[in-house]
């Protein structure tokens, strides 16, 4: 046999670990069950989904709200001269104060 566990799992028990003083057909040894990774590969499988879901729903938001805010750009833009009353050009002037001589 080959490993040592194998050993164990057909049955053989090594005299090492027969407690001394104990009968050696009344020693039991316990084996664990190997680790399944099933549970921590679909965990991070779903994370993984879920952080890309997100991604995509906030660029498909994003998306949307600068289309709206386009077209209602648009929209007053060609709404302004006709609310105003006519067709003419408008301009907006800002008076900035000079800076003190010396």
């Amino acid at each position: 046999m080959i490993r040592p566990d194998a050993q164990l799992r057909s049955g053989h028990i090594p005299a090492d670990l027969i407690p001394p003083g104990a009968d050696p057909q009344s020693v039991v040894i316990v084996h664990t069950t190997p680790r399944s990774w099933v549970g921590p590969v679909v965990l991070i499988l779903v994370a993984a989904i879920g952080v890309c879901g997100l991604v995509y729903i906030t660029t498909v938001a994003v998306l949307s709200l600068v289309q709206v805010a386009t077209t209602t750009a648009v929209a007053i833009k060609a709404a302004v001269p006709t609310l105003i009353g006519g067709g003419g050009l408008i301009t907006l002037a800002l008076e900035v104060p000079k800076p003190p001589r010396k």
